[in-house]
């Protein structure tokens, strides 16, 4: 993973998540590139002249933050581009047309488990991105290492897609995979193909020389059963699939998916099923 790309609107929050993906190029010594896309602006003279004025401003502030970079010895290259149009559709036509193989987006998070709210760019990005998103809630402490990946896995095949990615990350970061089956039911079934998938996790681990453990969980609420677990060990990431539901219009995040990015204060790493891209164990 050599290229990480970073949506920002220069919110707190999105400034957040470029200091998080700062660390992360650090060990995965990484280049970073930054988006700023316009998508307040219509057509007409009066319009491209605010569109202007907002674009001079942008360019200001990413010089700002590409000297405060500098000044702070990273090693990790930085630059920008600046897009007009809807957010997450720039944000995956860049990811694309410069082959960046991992997306940092900044959340706000909620605090109880009555409401769902990541924010609408952060939620599209994560519905429509090519690659994998790491999401980053505004109230995250930045740590320097990342020793510990969750690795939730349950019965489905869909959930295998994630391992290499995952494992990828890990090694890479010289971190921990915790590997944690889940039951949510008692039926035998079920249960025999969870454990079927987390022998392929380990065996992908052992093979790729990537250091883990693993454990089963019987729960009724695994979103938060997973949060507590990754709590408990001190997690410095959770790996997920986005179990995306289609609809007429658009793409939905699955419930478990959504819950977690919403809910989770430790960074989700986001892998779709429909594009994953194969990434070389190094």
């Amino acid at each position: 993973m050599k290229k990480i790309l970073v949506a920002i609107d220069f919110s707190k929050g999105s400034v957040h998540a470029l200091n998080y993906a700062r660390k992360l190029a650090e060990k995965l010594s990484a280049n970073i590139t930054m988006v700023w896309v316009d998508s307040e602006c219509g057509i007409g003279a009066i319009n491209a002249a605010i569109s202007n004025e907002f674009r001079t401003e942008a360019i200001k502030n990413f010089n700002e933050l590409i000297a405060l970079h500098k000044k702070d010895g990273s090693k990790a290259e930085i630059d920008y581009k600046l897009r007009r149009g809807k957010v997450y559709q720039e944000v995956a036509n860049i990811t694309r047309s410069l082959d960046i193989d991992l997306i940092v987006a900044g959340t706000h998070g909620v605090t109880g488990f009555e409401e769902f709210w990541i924010g609408s760019n952060a939620y599209r990005i994560v519905s429509y991105a090519p690659r994998p998103v790491i999401t980053v809630r505004f109230d995250y402490s930045i740590k320097g290492d990342f020793k510990n990946i969750v690795l939730p896995i349950d019965s489905t095949s869909e959930t295998k897609q994630k391992v290499p990615i995952a494992c990828t990350m890990a090694r890479n970061l010289g971190a921990k995979i915790h590997i944690v089956g889940l039951h949510s039911t008692g039926l035998k079934s079920l249960h025999k193909k969870t454990l079927s998938n987390m022998g392929y996790v380990i065996r992908h681990c052992q093979k790729h020389n990537v250091v883990f453990e693993s454990l089963e969980i019987q729960s009724n609420n695994i979103t938060k059963s997973i949060i507590d677990y990754a709590i408990n060990y001190e997690a410095d990431l959770i790996a997920i699939m986005t179990e995306q539901q289609g609809s007429a219009s658009s793409l939905l995040l699955g419930p478990q998916a959504e819950q977690l990015v919403n809910y989770s204060l430790i960074p989700v790493l986001s892998i779709q099923p429909s594009e994953i891209k194969t990434l070389t164990m190094r």
